[in-house]
């Protein structure tokens, strides 16, 4: 157990311990992309940030928006997988990547959706958005993503369209689109599995078009989605994630001139990523770090326990000890629960974002009886007759 350096003042208390963690700074990540974004998403540690919250042109990445609404939607029972949805002459007059879809075609959903997925089809998008839009319009469509987008948390994300094709006012930051690609792996892992597939064959009409644009998927480094884009606004972009052993990084680039550019910096980011940083447990649940004083308690002090293992990601190499800190206002006014939250420990990796980690009571510290009481009242009298009223908390 550490015990804390108290300060002078009774309400907050702060201390000083060495975590005994070997840490170098990590060579910082020179990317060529407009935008770069990469998360670790067990820690939800940011291991780069460029321009990530500056709306930009997302191209078909905005399309991940139309699939997570369609999931949700399916999940909802609002859509089924084997429900045939018909094709407008709207859906139909998109260029670009396409399914080729006509309006004779009657559409199964999951082929619409392995088709925005895989081959990118403008028109399959099209078709899944007006089939749940509010209005039956792909622009009402457009005007609930952005309002859903809203509400997970994608500040600097408006959508005019279904597909992402070139549009005034068509922007998401990549921040937005590592948050969105985190929804999409949290929220609905049964289909998940689809942003991994490297082909899929609609009807034989597209052989030109029945393969994933995704680079990584193939390479062997963990890669298992999300999705490409490409514009001549937006430059070449991707939405992607990556697993290693009990990592997952979420990453995104946009802005490159060239595919070859793309499939590059996006190899190199996933190997930076996973070679220059580790996760490491600084503290297991229940196992005290630290003290803190107790007011009118049966008990003077509590134990500050983590309510979890606490799992953080830092450099990778060797090097020297971090320091971190134990803070909570106090001394703490009993009766106190058992898994109270108490305190924090702050801990300062050199080069990443400071990490606030929440520490609760390890056991429960009832009021104190008369007695306390008492000696309570006493050590109050004493400390106003020896430094006077201010010297009283």
């Amino acid at each position: 157990m550490i015990d804390i350096l108290k300060s002078s003042a009774r309400l907050i208390a702060v201390g000083g311990l060495a975590l005994n963690l070997s840490t170098l700074s990590a060579t910082a990540f020179e990317t060529k992309a407009r935008a770069a974004y990469v998360v670790d998403q067990l820690t939800d540690t940011v291991l780069l940030a460029k321009n990530g919250e500056q709306p930009l042109p997302p191209a078909s990445m905005s399309k991940l928006m139309t699939l997570y609404v369609a999931f949700e939607a399916i999940r909802d029972g609002r859509l089924t997988l084997d429900e045939k949805l018909p094709v407008s002459e709207h859906a139909m007059s998109y260029g670009g990547s396409t399914m080729f879809l006509d309006t004779t075609d009657r559409v199964r959903v999951e082929d619409l959706i392995r088709g925005v997925i895989v081959l990118s089809g403008n028109d399959a998008c099209v078709v899944l958005a007006e089939a749940l839009s509010p209005d039956g319009t792909e622009a009402g469509f457009a005007r609930y993503m952005t309002k859903r987008a809203q509400q997970l948390g994608m500040t600097n994300s408006t959508f005019a369209n279904a597909n992402g094709w070139p549009a005034a006012g068509h922007r998401m930051s990549i921040q937005d689109l590592a948050i969105l690609a985190e929804h999409l792996i949290e929220d609905f892992p049964e289909y998940y599995s689809l942003f991994s597939e490297t082909e899929f064959q609609f009807d034989g009409r597209a052989p030109s078009n029945t393969r994933n644009r995704n680079p990584l998927l193939k390479l062997g480094i963990g890669a298992d989605g999300l999705k490409t884009g490409h514009t001549s606004e937006a430059g070449y972009g991707l939405v992607g994630s990556a697993v290693q052993g009990d990592r997952r990084v979420i990453f995104v680039v946009s802005g490159l001139d060239s595919n070859a550019a793309r499939a590059e910096e996006a190899e190199a980011l996933v190997t930076w990523s996973f070679r220059q940083f580790t996760q490491k447990t600084i503290a297991k649940a229940s196992v005290p770090v630290a003290q803190a004083e107790v007011w009118r308690g049966a008990q003077n002090t509590v134990g500050l326990v983590p309510a979890e293992d606490m799992v953080v990601l830092l450099p990778a190499l060797s090097g020297k000890q971090i320091n971190a800190e134990v803070v909570y206002t106090g001394p703490i006014e009993a009766p106190i629960a058992k898994g109270q939250n108490l305190a924090e420990l702050v801990v300062q990796p050199e080069d990443l974002p400071e990490i606030r980690l929440p520490l609760v009571a390890a056991n429960d510290v009832p009021s104190g009886g008369f007695i306390v009481r008492v000696q309570t009242a006493a050590s109050i009298l004493a400390a106003r007759f020896i430094n006077g009223p201010e010297g009283a908390m």
